[in-house]
């Protein structure tokens, strides 16, 4: 283990011991692995608590922009590894610790470079100094990471099993768009158009959701594409409306001169409010 002052070349030399220790130790393990883990190691991924999606976040979608939205100790949600979180609960019921800081500085932004893709959890790293095995934070110890220096005392009796990056029942919320696009909503009725940002992925019900914001009586209307009545229950894709977009961008054409347009037509269904 290296001591504190240590010269670069003296922490580097330190590193590769204890990275040979660990390897010995691997090897020497009996049935009880657990028994044998240094107190900051984190649990293999098979002993880690992996929870399923809620069923009413599975088929919602964000964009980037909705979740740059909610960024304040109010209303907080991030991002990551392609999940929505809404970690306003969480926020409150630690509100004033200085362990929130990096969660709050990041509010309505991505941290998918906290964690580890493979397991889901925290980063670590061979901390030089002491040669252990510890979350890497260089953004500083955020909740419920364990601190730098071996205690026996980190984990109160307020921690969880489940830390909150890891517990999806309790906090996701939907799924990050991998892509986004824009489509022309036009109202024969009205004469009204409105341009809507949405997820490559939302099916036609969920954009119908959305541009209620702009008509309220959206449902009360047939949404149609050249013609053809739309399958709400599909996507834009899966009803034959293309997103074009990377082909415009080669060609150096404004894609929001040619954005596809949806028409709606009224409905004499007076069973629609």
């Amino acid at each position: 283990m290296a001591a504190v002052g240590a010269s670069p070349r003296e922490a580097i030399f330190a590193m590769r011991a204890a990275h040979q220790r660990q390897q010995e130790h691997g090897q020497q393990q009996d049935a009880h692995p657990a028994a044998n883990r240094s107190p900051l190691e984190t649990p293999p991924t098979s002993q880690l608590p992996h929870q399923k999606i809620p069923k009413a976040a599975q088929e919602r979608y964000f964009t980037p922009d909705e979740v740059a939205e909610h960024n304040s100790p109010d209303d907080c949600w991030l991002s990551w590894l392609g999940l929505v979180y809404d970690l306003t609960k969480l926020v409150e019921e630690h509100r004033g610790s200085t362990l929130l800081l990096p969660i709050l500085k990041n509010a309505g932004k991505d941290i998918s470079h906290w964690f580890d893709r493979k397991t889901g959890d925290v980063k670590v790293h061979v901390n030089p100094l002491t040669g252990c095995v510890v979350p890497y934070t260089p953004e500083g110890r955020f909740l419920h990471v364990p601190p730098t220096i071996p205690r026996t005392d980190w984990r109160s009796a307020s921690d969880p099993s489940t830390p909150w990056w890891l517990d999806k029942e309790e906090y996701c919320i939907g799924n990050l768009s991998s892509k986004t696009r824009k489509i022309r909503i036009i109202n024969t009725l009205t004469r009204d158009e409105h341009v809507l940002q949405v997820c490559s992925e939302d099916k036609l019900a969920a954009i119908q959701d959305r541009y209620m914001n702009l008509n309220a009586h959206a449902k009360g209307y047939m949404w149609k594409r050249l013609g053809t009545l739309l399958d709400m229950s599909l996507s834009l894709e899966e009803n034959g409306v293309r997103d074009e977009s990377a082909y415009f961008e080669r060609l150096g054409i404004d894609e929001d001169q040619w954005l596809p347009a949806i028409h709606l037509y009224f409905s004499d269904d007076l069973t629609i409010a």
